[in-house]
């Protein structure tokens, strides 16, 4: 976690009731071992969830990426032609430093485009100097590895009032066990879901209810 004279990493993401947090967006976004709900979040508009993302990207100074969400934002959002309210997120992605976490040598054609290095610790320190807002958007596989190494400051979750019973989860059955600190009481929109802010907390313990 950083400290006041250092920038925030923060992570946003859609989840279901059940933790699923894959291909939210469309169909093709990532059907991987099957899944076929791809578009889950699409049919349940919620103005709050809608608020809390723009308010997120108008705060952002640069984009933390996995190679998969990557791929997929660099061939939509240079493209977007688009003059309605969503045409202010393309034009703040296009300009903004992008930051790729990647084994490989992904061909980084987007515009403001820059592979970051392998060691995870190193490359979170170099981003927290050298930006005030990191936001980490989708790209589960990078989460759930920033996420179980706390290289996190904020973790947004938008849950959506739907249960898939299978998908990836930010929190898989083999993951590390990991306190929590809520930042901000949790706000719920007409359509069922909720928006909850949690920051890095204290060791899991154990107790005796009786």
């Amino acid at each position: 976690m950083s400290d006041a004279a250092t920038g925030r990493v923060q992570i946003d993401l859609f989840s279901t009731l059940d933790g699923v947090m894959q291909a939210p967006g469309g169909p093709d976004e990532d059907p991987s071992g099957g899944f076929a709900f791809g578009g889950w979040q699409a049919p349940i508009d919620d103005d709050v969830v809608g608020e809390r993302v723009i308010a997120g990207i108008r705060s952002m100074d640069a984009l933390l990426l996995g190679r998969r969400t990557y791929d997929i934002f660099a061939a939509y959002w240079p493209t977007f032609t688009d003059d309605g309210p969503v045409s202010e997120i393309a034009r703040i992605f296009n300009a903004l430093p992008k930051y790729v976490a990647s084994r490989g040598t992904p061909e980084l054609t987007w515009h403001n485009s820059h592979l970051i290095d392998t060691d995870l610790t190193a490359a979170i320190s170099e981003l927290r100097a050298r930006h005030r807002d990191v936001h980490v958007v989708g790209s589960i596989d990078l989460a759930r590895t920033l996420v179980a190494e706390g290289l996190f400051d904020v973790l947004n979750l938008l849950v959506y009032p739907i249960v898939l019973g299978a998908g990836k989860r930010l929190f898989p059955d083999s993951g590390v066990a990991r306190g929590l600190t809520l930042l901000e009481p949790p706000a719920s929109g007409p359509a069922g879901a909720v928006a909850l802010r949690y920051g890095p907390g204290p060791a899991v313990r154990t107790g005796d209810m009786t």
